[in-house]
């Protein structure tokens, strides 16, 4: 009864939107309706926003799925949900929760974005119904006693123990432990009738997210950015079409789109081309990124090793690529030092991943007064590449002359993380020189040992 007539007001209103009136109609409305009206979000959601009542195949869903580019109204969507499902609001939730998860990239995520956040749990309840936020406990407390605790992606262990009817997981494609944290949710989902999950997220080729969508127990929702326009600035929905329509990234992040293995790379040629230049201006700051390999043989794969450097203008400059193949550590640790030197670069940028303290000590050796500034890889390849995609796409990067094979690596750069089936050595170096020169900015600088 109450979904039909959720119905027949989204379509009065609807028809209120295209004949102008809505103001005018919502004015007319005594303020005991209209606060009904207000607070109903069956009334004012998208179809995308609602889950569907059963799977494809007619059965009860464990797992609602919501698939959306940035902005979409993913984060709505889900808190409404769970808000539903700890008020007891039918058809979402027919008796009310007790326990539920909140999972989140971190703990920070969980309190900025599903808590605190504009579309968060806070934000949209009224103030008869709004849970109290407990910080000390990590966990929310509804008026009625249902209980929302919250957990980071970061920890998946945490998990272990505690029992839920409700869970929702956002942004589940940024997790640094998804598998494990999806597990560790599972065994905890054991209360009630019907657990349920709600995931929202932008997507990303994940084989956890593939094996979700291709449950028969999950159900599927998808939104573009461009389908919240209403709420958000005309000026973002023309720039982010003017950058990115077309483009791998823009149909991750505005279309909600898998990018999977076939559907290219991250990169685009125009956006090399466009900016490539033939001098190299005066650079501010300049870093030798280094990716060493795992090992020395004629058909390892290489030590990338680019050059880039910060210039007045705002840009950044890929000035070399000095990376080798197949050489012993002493080899790469040389030729990255030359470039160090002959470029007079503010420090090396070294992956440790595989050598660790190793990595340092080897560069040492060639010069001991070199800086280094270690990183280590904690996400996919995919995803540290990303950011950096998308300054090519905003122009923000050039190209001094040609890097014909680092380019040719950038335009086979596959969702998988490889290009042409091997280790983007020189990709790798690229990233991590323009996550430091552009990206993270606030990483404490190297020192010089005199």
């Amino acid at each position: 009864m109450r979904s039909a007539c959720a119905a027949r007001l989204r379509s009065a209103l609807n028809a209120s939107v295209q004949a102008g009136r809505l103001s005018a109609d919502l004015a007319s409305l005594d303020p005991e309706t209209l606060r009904f009206i207000l607070s109903d979000w069956q009334v004012w959601a998208r179809d995308d926003q609602l889950p569907a009542a059963t799977t494809p195949g007619g059965a009860d869903w464990r797992v609602w799925l919501i698939l959306g580019g940035r902005g979409a109204g993913k984060t709505r969507a889900g808190a409404e949900w769970v808000r539903a499902k700890a008020l007891g609001i039918p058809p979402l939730g027919e008796e009310p929760a007790r326990r539920i998860a909140l999972v989140g990239e971190t703990l920070a995520d969980v309190r900025r974005v599903m808590i605190d956040g504009v579309s968060g749990l806070l934000a949209i309840h009224g103030e008869d119904e709004r849970p109290e936020l407990e910080v000390s406990k990590s966990q929310l407390v509804w008026p009625n006693g249902a209980i929302a605790q919250m957990f980071s992606a970061e920890d998946p262990d945490s998990l272990r123990g505690p029992q839920f009817d409700t869970a929702w997981c956002d942004e589940l494609a940024k997790w640094r432990r998804p598998e494990e944290t999806w597990d560790m949710l599972q065994f905890g989902m054991r209360l009630g009738e019907n657990p349920a999950i709600a995931v929202t997220t932008t997507p990303r080729p994940l084989p956890l997210l593939k094996t979700i969508m291709a449950d028969p127990a999950t159900v599927i929702t998808r939104a573009a950015t461009v389908a919240n326009a209403a709420n958000l600035a005309p000026a973002f929905i023309a720039e982010m079409e003017r950058r990115y329509a077309g483009t791998a990234l823009g149909r991750q992040e505005l279309l909600g789109e898998i990018v999977d293995e076939q559907s290219g790379s991250l990169w685009r040629r125009d956006w090399i081309e466009r900016h490539r230049v033939k001098d190299c201006p005066e650079l501010t700051s300049i870093v030798v990124a280094v990716d060493p390999p795992v090992t020395a043989t004629a058909n390892s794969d290489a030590c990338g090793i680019i050059v880039a450097g910060l210039a007045a203008d705002g840009r950044a400059y890929i000035a070399a690529d000095r990376s080798l193949q197949g050489r012993e550590p002493q080899v790469w640790a040389r030729a990255a030092v030359r470039a160090y030197r002959e470029f007079m670069a503010d420090r090396v940028v070294a992956e440790v991943n595989q050598g660790g303290d190793l990595v340092i000590a080897i560069l040492r050796q060639i010069d001991e007064a070199v800086a280094v500034r270690t990183v280590r890889a904690t996400r996919g390849k995919w995803l540290r590449a990303e950011p950096v995609a998308a300054l090519y796409a905003e122009g923000r990067i050039a190209h001094v002359g040609v890097h014909a094979t680092l380019e040719e690596q950038m335009l086979a750069f596959g969702a998988d993380g490889l290009a042409k089936g091997r280790s983007p050595d020189r990709v790798d170096a690229l990233v991590w020189a323009l996550t430091d020169l552009m990206i993270d900015r606030q990483a404490a600088p190297a020192i010089r040992q005199l």
